[in-house]
This record gives structure tokens, sequence and C-alpha cells, in this order.
């Protein structure tokens, strides 16, 4: 509903939409919950099983592009912030994040990001081992990425948390389906519109906005979900997420959010993108 301005008119609200397969859509349920002066769709489970649909083809094209490619474009994300960087720490003020630890946050997003994008073209020369064998033979393990990624992020921080969430399963070139902050999730909807003039193909990053329980179970019992990482979690939610998730062997990442501590650069960490990788060993002949 739109709301009286300054000057007695009717101010129209923004609606901040979902994002998914690359396109910025509102709820098929026609939901949406007020945040300020601004609404924001509610996803419900169709929204789940089209972002789902949407991230199995991202999924072919992100991980058909080069290694190389993909840090680029992860690069480019961060140019996408940073020429958003005030508008991204407004919505942060918003949520009620003083000026300048608005201003910490978003910087904070942008560089994990680049740290991040710095592995895409790096990790599986890391990950990868030639392995000894008795016999004529070479043995290679190589990591592979699992497919597609659910992921809960936490509520606070709302930024630097998604980004810390989402982008590490995005570096070996997993699709993701991101369910974003619950208290606010206006400034998630920004780093979308920042998604969204990357180059990243459609599907590869898809961010959902609503009502955590409306989705979780969902998406931790969907069969074409290959891993699913929460980061919200108590340990009630975190047996019931392994649980539903174990029906197809989805791998299961719980780790509680701490919100002073997302900062810290343990959360600039290699094993964050090993966590959602399948290591997939090769025999070759050797010459005799």
């Amino acid at each position: 509903m739109a709301k009286k301005g300054a000057d007695d008119r009717l101010a129209v609200r923004k609606m901040y939409k979902l994002y998914l397969g690359g396109q910025f859509i509102r709820s098929e349920s026609g939901r949406s919950d007020a945040f300020g002066d601004a609404n924001v769709a509610r996803a419900s489970r169709k929204d789940l099983r089209d972002a789902i649909v949407a991230a199995r083809s991202g999924h072919q094209a992100w991980y058909g592009t080069t290694p190389a490619l993909r840090a680029q474009i992860l690069y480019r994300l961060t140019e996408m912030m940073e020429g958003r960087r005030a508008e991204l720490a407004a919505r942060l003020a918003d949520e009620g994040l003083g000026r300048a630890d608005a201003r910490k946050e978003v910087g904070l997003a942008i560089d994990r990001v680049l740290w991040y994008a710095g592995w895409c073209d790096k990790y599986a020369a890391v990950l990868s081992a030639r392995n000894p064998v008795a016999g004529p033979h070479f043995n290679f393990s190589t990591p592979e990425p699992m497919g597609i990624v659910g992921v809960v992020a936490p509520d606070r921080p709302s930024l630097l948390g998604l980004v810390t969430a989402a982008i590490p399963p995005l570096v070996s070139g997993n699709s993701v389906v991101a369910i974003a902050s619950e208290v606010d999730p206006r400034t998630a909807i920004v780093f979308a519109e920042c998604v969204a003039t990357s180059d990243m193909p459609a599907g590869a990053l898809n961010i959902l906005t609503g009502k955590r329980g409306d989705l979780i179970t969902h998406l931790a019992r969907h069969m074409d979900v290959n891993a699913i990482a929460v980061y919200c979690t108590d340990s009630e939610t975190g047996a019931d997420v392994s649980r539903m998730a174990s029906e197809n062997l989805k791998r299961v990442h719980l780790e509680s959010a701490v919100e002073d501590a997302w900062s810290e650069t343990r959360f600039e960490d290699l094993d964050r993108v090993a966590a959602f990788v399948e290591i997939k060993t090769i025999w070759h002949p050797a010459a005799i």
C-alpha cells in the first residue's frame, strides 16, 4: 500500500522481488511482507521448486565456464557492489546498523567476494593429488562440484552473512539457491541486483526472501538438491535438517550464526570451498 509523502501525495512503495533464473519476479502466491517503506516478496514452496529448476540449468552454464572466467565474473560482481556501495550501506542502515558499521560491512562483503574470486582457478590445484599405487598405473584425485547447493543465510549480518554463505559453493561451479535474512531481506535483493549485472549465468545464484519456516523443510527434502548449508541453526533445527537431507544423501553443513564473528578472516577459508566438492579419482595406464 502506498503511504503519504512529505507533500501529502501518495508515495509508491518499492517492491523487492525474488531473484530466480536471472530474473526478478513476484511470488507466485502474491504474498509480500512490509519492511520500512517497502514490500518484500514472500517466497512460496512453488517459488522454491522453480528456483531449484533454474539452478539445475544454471549449474550447467556456470560449471561450463572456465575457472578463469568464473573468477572474472566474481570480480565483476565486486565491481557492481563497489558501484552501489552507498545504496548497500543505506539498506543496512535501514536495518538498524550505524552508518559507520554499515559502511564497514559493505567493505568486508566486497573484500570477501574478491578473496573467493581468486580461488576459482586455483582451488583444483590445491585439492588435487597424485596418489601412489602399486602397479603400472597413474592415480589422480580431482575435485568436482556437487551440483545444486541450498543455502540458508544468517539473519545478521544480512549482507556479509549472505556473501559468506553463498559465494564459496560458486567457486567450484556449483549453483546456489539461497534463502536470505528473514529479519530484513532488502539488502539481499540489492545484492541480487548486483549479481544480475555481473555476467553470472542465469540460475547460477538464486535468492529467495520470505519466511524461513515455509522453505527450509522443502529445501532439505528436495531430491534435486545435492547439498545444504544452514548458517542460522540451533541443535533441534540442525537435527531436523540432517534427518530430512539424509533421504537423498545430501551433504549437510551446519553452523550457528554468531553475529559479531562474521567479520573474522576465519570465514575466508579454502575449506568452505572444499565443503561443496566431491573428489573424483581417475586411473590411467602408465607407459611401460
